[in-house]
């Protein structure tokens, strides 16, 4: 993995990830997850859903110029709730502002004027082409990211163990990887028609009831 990305990666990036759950907060109050089992099933069915047409996007948006507009609208498209789509954007804007601080280059200046508040699928895989990442790279850390935000997310919200949760993501790794693979092969070369679609109405439910709770921790 490229050094860069281990960046990219952490929490600690000052890019607003740790204010989203991922609809895990939704998921909880629901009673949907309530322990580390029912965590899994949870992180495992995001990753392969969301988590795998982020990874291609990602993936697709890793070249040194792709054509911005229409990776976006395909973010759109494969994005059927209102909320996750505000939050997908909330995120990439957060994440373009410093990751044109952080690795400065062309490639990102151009997104910033191509696409104003793009969303976070298309930022993520620029910045990892900026950072030197490959698209293979660029695709793990955005499977990455469906899951282990989710992850800590569950943790601060249920108290559960956060060595049993590490460990939980631990054997999610064979599917990081594969998904990762995945992505790529659907992402090169880029085809509209190749890049997967795979919907989770449960997850998009979770958002819209999220975005109208009067009382939450996370953004969504």
């Amino acid at each position: 993995m490229h050094p860069s990305l281990l960046l990219l990666t952490d929490s600690r990036l000052p890019a607003g990830g740790h204010a989203h759950s991922g609809g895990t907060e939704r998921a909880i109050a629901s009673g949907a997850v309530h322990d580390v089992p029912s965590l899994a099933a949870f992180l495992h069915g995001r990753l392969r859903t969301t988590g795998t047409v982020t990874a291609a996007l990602t993936a697709a948006a890793c070249a040194p110029s792709p054509p911005w507009e229409a990776l976006d609208a395909e973010v759109d498209a494969r994005t059927a709730s209102p909320a996750q789509r505000d939050a997908s954007r909330t995120q990439g804007r957060l994440l373009l502002r410093v990751a044109r601080r952080v690795w400065p280059s062309a490639v990102l200046d151009e997104l910033a004027r191509a696409i104003p508040n793009p969303h976070h699928p298309i930022v993520l895989g620029a910045a990892a082409h900026a950072a030197g990442a490959t698209p293979e790279e660029a695709a793990l850390a955005a499977a990455y990211h469906a899951v282990s935000g989710p992850a800590t997310a569950a943790v601060r919200l249920l108290g559960l163990d956060p060595v049993a949760v590490h460990a939980l993501l631990a054997r999610l790794t064979p599917d990081l990887t594969a998904v990762a693979a995945e992505a790529c092969l659907a992402a090169a070369p880029l085809r509209w028609e190749t890049l997967p679609a795979y919907s989770a109405p449960a997850l998009d439910l979770l958002a819209e009831q999220h975005a109208q709770a009067e009382v939450r921790l996370f953004v969504s």
